[in-house]
């Protein structure tokens, strides 16, 4: 390498080093409120997009989450996997589908010990 084109390399690698970092991808995250019958007890829990959480026995993946746009009604919606597995047995899937914050009875997880809802979505 000649000393010229040493020197441009050197001048590049500096003009880029002022250049602003890029910006982080922001992250889409889901707000839902969890509910433990048996304790009656709730918890707000927070998920990133394709994120596993575990809520007691449920394990929680959110695959969207959406807010209406500002000239409809406010609403959040959130496309739900969850699944549940007690200890010694195995896991089974006990709701997969989309839940509305305004009306969390229209899509309900059915579960003897917990319910989950979402209640906002929001980005990071």
């Amino acid at each position: 390498m000649t000393r010229r084109a040493t020197r441009r390399a050197a001048l590049l690698l500096a003009g880029l080093s002022l250049l602003p970092a890029p910006a982080a991808a922001a992250a889409e995250v889901a707000v839902l409120q969890a509910l433990d019958k048996i304790l009656g007890r709730t918890s707000t829990i927070e998920a990133a997009v394709g994120q596993r959480v575990r809520f007691g026995t449920l394990d929680i993946v959110v695959r969207a989450c959406r807010n209406r746009p500002p000239d409809e009604p406010p609403d959040s919606l959130a496309f739900l996997e969850i699944g549940d597995q007690p200890p010694g047995e195995e896991r089974r899937v006990v709701f997969t589908g989309w839940m509305f914050a305004s009306s969390p009875a229209v899509s309900a997880l059915e579960h003897a010990v917990y319910d989950v809802w979402v209640k906002t979505c929001r980005t990071d």
